[in-house]
């Protein structure tokens, strides 16, 4: 049995509401692409009979609920389950119906309780997720676009904003196995390049499952379509940044790569996809060193640079977990400063990539100060390290050449090192 054989897919696109602002119509044609992506057997590998297309005027509040018992009645602990949703969702922020909503072709709220009996509230769409037995479930959604919801009929009628917040992705990731991918942030746009065909994120999603990401094993992994499409979209709309929300054991294939072919991973000579991951404290001076000096001027000789926190700078890639981002980058850059060494996150980060590389024989980690540490105790495991000191101005140019040098240089060994 193929991988995709017990893979189910819910595909939804609402544009032309009854009852509120309409959405381009490029919306209809990212929905009809996923779908055709999916079930392309030289694609994605998706059973034709296990993909279900909803759009405009059939997607209701009891089609969307009926679609997802499906989901339910259908898969197993083993399936894997996609659900793609393209469309308005908004959020409540006060009263009582305050909360955050999917809004069907016919989502009305010129009253709280018509908007609770025609929309999908954010507990009914907890609930549905936890119904569905499958182990591997990722909800993807690009529903934030230009223009809003529309204005409430009345006075009284609940005010809705436009956009779902981060807390609402979590609620969903809750119970195992579940990923949620979303196109943007609640306060950002799901942009529509000019004369593009289909929306920025759903375009770079499609040519991820269209082969741009490739795979050692003829699988395409959730983690790897995130890191495919979070440079390009924010490369593209800097204040676009999509979130990726996960509760898992593993990162589990969400389609075939080619239909099931073999692809190339990018990687560098020495098989690593990023040169150097940064681990810096998230506190300032230290963040800002790190965007505007470090960062740039890596990037600048040509070095692949990978963090793992949300990316703000185009061109550099977010990695979806910390162990993940290590094993990946050739080197581990640590930014020493006060903050760094009192923050018990960094001590995790360290430790990891100091096992990484005793385990592979190699040493991983590349210390450098950018405060002096001199009058304070140095922790161990700094001592007779060698470290980039660019704490002295008159040397920082010879110093950083000789940072850029050893990141561009073959892993030492370990045993060279004794």
């Amino acid at each position: 049995m193929s991988t995709m054989e017990n893979a189910y897919a819910l595909v939804i696109g609402i544009a032309n509401y009854q009852n509120v602002n309409k959405l381009p119509p490029t919306v209809l044609k990212d929905a009809r692409d996923i779908y055709n992506v999916l079930i392309d057997p030289q694609h994605c590998g998706y059973s034709k009979d296990n993909v279900q297309l909803l759009l405009d005027g059939e997607v209701t509040k009891a089609v969307i609920r009926q679609a997802l018992l499906n989901l339910a009645e259908l898969s197993n602990q083993d399936s894997t389950v996609l659900i793609y949703i393209s469309g308005h969702g908004g959020r409540v922020e006060f009263g009582p119906y305050k909360g955050e909503y999917l809004l069907p072709v016919d989502a009305n709220y010129s009253s709280g309780i018509s908007l609770a009996q025609t929309a999908i509230s954010g507990t009914q769409f907890t609930e549905a997720l936890q119904a569905i037995p499958a182990h591997k479930i990722a909800v993807i959604f690009d529903c934030c676009h230009a223009g809003g919801i529309a204005q409430p009929k009345d006075v009284n009628g609940p005010i809705i904003k436009t956009g779902l917040p981060e807390s609402y992705y979590d609620s969903l990731q809750k119970g195992g196995g579940r990923v949620i991918l979303a196109s943007c942030r609640s306060t950002e746009q799901s942009y529509v390049q000019p004369g593009a065909a289909n929306s920025l994120f759903t375009q770079h999603l499609l040519d991820g499952l269209r082969g741009n990401v490739a795979s050692e094993d003829g699988l395409i992994r959730i983690s790897d379509i995130f890191e495919y499409i979070q440079p390009r979209v924010t490369a593209a709309q800097s204040n676009q940044h999509p979130i990726f929300k996960a509760d898992l054991e593993e990162f589990f294939p969400i389609a075939l790569y080619l239909g099931g072919q073999k692809g190339i991973l990018q990687k560098n000579t020495e098989g690593f996809r990023y040169d150097v991951y940064i681990s810096y404290a998230k506190t300032e001076p230290d963040d800002t060193w790190v965007w505007e000096t470090l960062i740039p001027r890596l990037k600048e000789v040509g070095l692949k640079v990978a963090v793992s926190e949300d990316v703000f700078q185009p061109g550099v890639d977010r990695v979806v977990t910390i162990p993940r981002g290590l094993k990946q980058a050739k080197r581990t850059l640590m930014v020493l400063s006060d903050a760094y060494l009192t923050d018990k996150w960094l001590h995790f980060e360290r430790v990891m990539a100091e096992t990484i590389g005793v385990q592979e024989d190699n040493y991983r980690l590349l210390p450098v100060m950018i405060e002096p540490l001199d009058d304070k105790p140095m922790p161990d495991w700094i001592t007779g390290k060698h470290t980039v000191d660019l704490t002295k101005p008159r040397h920082v140019e010879r110093r950083f050449k000789h940072l850029v040098d050893s990141l561009k240089e073959p892993l030492p060994q370990r045993r060279l090192l004794i």
